[in-house]
């Protein structure tokens, strides 16, 4: 245990040189034109999600450190008073409830490093196939800033049954209400994207819209979760664990699947079979709310998580035959991910060969040549003159214009 502490006290160490990396890299290393108000709503996430990261990831190390003291060198910052066979060790005055505080002050924060890349994905990926400006450019970047800023503020509501201060509940439960609104934004200008667009139904545009679907439905129970006088009946129930995977496992892998789907030619030079994507989304989407939605019930129906086994409780025999049904859901959606990893390998090798800009799309990683080099350009880096999202722009032939496109005589820059 102590040799797990010493290696997660080095990995978090790791993952704040690798934030930090991330930070200096986006404020230092633009290339000429790329002004903050230009960059993909992705670029905006990752760089969030990296500041995020540098806030709480020093907090987790002071909990590992401290832990580390108290295992190894007699310290108790953790400890209170205890007895082994009667007799009380000479440990006192720590809390347990200070690990408690420590931990979750990542935890919150974390759900959003693990989250945001992936709706940043999603706002590249539906602009693009949605054929249309992403709506509310800059409410976008306001609500990744507010939901960072948030974030920092909430981690309380983890930790209303632990005998906390209804005043400080009552706290936690408003700063938590309050990171509901940048949530709906995103949530508001995703729909408003995709609202009369030209689609392409592809799958990762298929999974950008499972997302959206699985962050709203998911988000709903955090409402309710959030607030103090509410959690107390479905709080450590299986409400939790389908508010949290909805919302952190589903729409986080959403994204990535996106991601995957849209820059894997980029990647490899071939495109993924699209019929296969089309199975995997279809399958993984129906599957993951026949796992997720019915846990919300035998939650409110008061089946405790972390349980080695409920069998011993005649309470909860009602809801067997669900929990039989999740296990059939979750097998045959893990199964249903075999098919995206065939699809993946395949393509790697024997996949349909790709053109240079496959879906059409703004950004400049598409403008750089098919062939890998080092630099990834020939030439000079290309320069920026606009936003990434002029797709369907009056006056212009296609329906798309690249970022290094320059403006013409008296065409406005488009940056809602």
């Amino acid at each position: 245990m102590t040799l797990w502490l010493v290696s997660m006290a080095i990995f978090i160490a790791s993952s704040l040189l690798g934030s930090l990396n991330y930070i200096v890299t986006v404020i230092n290393l633009r290339t000429k034109g790329m002004s903050m108000t230009r960059l993909p709503l992705t670029i905006w996430a990752f760089f969030i999600t990296a500041v995020i990261g540098v806030i709480s990831f020093p907090v987790l190390l002071s909990a590992a450190l401290l832990l580390i003291m108290d295992r190894s060198f007699g310290t108790s910052f953790f400890l209170s008073d205890i007895f082994i066979q009667g007799e009380v060790l000479h440990y006192q005055g720590g809390s347990p409830v200070l690990f408690e505080h420590l931990f979750w002050f990542l935890g919150h924060p974390e759900v959003y490093i693990v989250l945001l890349p992936a709706l940043g994905i999603t706002s590249e990926v539906i602009a693009t196939n949605a054929r249309k400006p992403i709506f509310g450019y800059r409410a976008m970047v306001a609500s990744i800033i507010a939901i960072a800023f948030l974030s920092t503020i909430v981690w309380g509501h983890h930790m209303f049954i632990t005998g906390m201060n209804p005043f400080l509940g009552s706290v936690f439960t408003f700063t938590t209400l309050l990171i509901a609104i940048p949530s709906a934004v995103k949530a508001f200008n995703y729909i408003t994207t995709l609202w009369k667009g030209n689609l392409q139904m592809n799958p990762a545009m298929l999974f950008s819209i499972g997302l959206v679907s699985t962050f709203i439905t998911g988000g709903l129970t955090g409402i309710i979760l959030g607030d103090s006088a509410l959690d107390i009946n479905v709080h450590d129930t299986y409400f939790v664990v389908a508010h949290f995977h909805l919302v952190m496992g589903i729409s986080a892998l959403y994204g990535l699947f996106a991601g995957v789907y849209h820059w894997f030619p980029k990647m490899f030079r071939r495109m993924l079979n699209k019929n296969l994507g089309y199975v995997h989304f279809w399958v993984t989407a129906v599957c993951a709310y026949g796992v997720f939605f019915p846990m919300h019930f035998i939650g409110m129906a008061g089946l405790p998580r972390r349980y080695y086994t409920n069998s011993n409780f005649p309470l909860f025999d009602d809801t067997q035959d669900v929990q039989v049904l999740i296990t059939v859901f979750a097998l045959v959606g893990g199964l249903v991910q075999l098919v995206f990893l065939y699809n993946f390998v395949h393509s790697m090798f024997y996949g349909k060969k790709t053109e240079q800009n496959p879906w059409r799309s703004n950004t400049l990683e598409w403008t750089a040549p098919i062939e890998h080099m080092h630099g990834n350009w020939a030439g000079k880096i290309p320069h920026v003159h606009r936003w990434a999202y002029d797709y369907s722009k009056p006056g212009y032939d296609d329906d798309f214009v690249p970022q290094n496109i320059p403006l013409k005589q008296g065409e406005e820059e488009l940056q809602h």
